[in-house]
């Protein structure tokens, strides 16, 4: 029996999948969370084989919560299913640990075969976004420029950000400088936007 954790902070979304997956005769879902902060506890609770993890969640997102999993307990395979197939989350999310990614559009056959595969030791990726993964390339942005950027997210001005992260004005600003040059934008705003549509933040 394959035994699986389910992560969603959509509650139909998350019944729909557990309904999905509790119809095969070998896998049963033991544990449903709707907020990152609750995946590394509900696994330590119920030692999951395989943990399907949304990426857009309260608390802590999908891909951080991943990585906690992954180092926490490493037995524990982790398959990435979100709405978004964005490049950029791909490669955040075979970072974390995570041995599969998929699409919540898939065909729910296509979920099943996932969680089977991942928990065979195989790694499974959505073949499209794998394609445009290896066409776009990585984030360009450095460390501090994605968490200056996503600092930023909110509409914070630079001095908002300077004292959220303990820097001076000028760093942020060259930071913001640099982030809006290698994404090709225009303004903060849209170096924002386009990072976020690539899944870079």
């Amino acid at each position: 029996m394959i035994r699986v954790l389910l992560a969603d902070d959509q509650a139909m979304v998350r019944g729909a999948l557990a309904t999905v997956l509790d119809l095969e005769a070998d896998i049963e879902v033991v544990s449903q969370v709707g907020t990152g902060d609750e995946v590394v506890p509900a696994a330590q609770a119920c030692s999951p084989d395989v943990a399907l993890l949304d990426v857009q969640m309260p608390g802590k997102d999908g891909l951080t919560a991943a990585a906690e999993l992954h180092e926490t307990l490493p037995a524990c395979r982790i398959i990435v299913c979100t709405t978004f197939g964005r490049p950029g989350y791909l490669a955040r999310a075979m970072a974390a640990g995570a041995s599969g990614f998929v699409v919540k559009d898939s065909p729910p056959e296509q979920l099943v075969d996932a969680v089977r595969r991942v928990h065979s030791g195989l790694r499974v990726v959505d073949p499209a976004l794998a394609a445009e993964s290896l066409a776009n390339g990585a984030s360009p942005l450095t460390a501090r420029e994605h968490e200056v950027l996503r600092a930023a997210s909110d509409g914070a001005t630079v001095a908002d950000v300077a004292r959220r992260l303990h820097l001076s004005e000028g760093t942020v600003r060259n930071h913001l400088s640099a982030a809006i040059g290698k994404t090709g934008a225009r303004t903060r705003a849209e170096a924002i936007r386009l990072a976020e549509e690539n899944g870079w933040l």
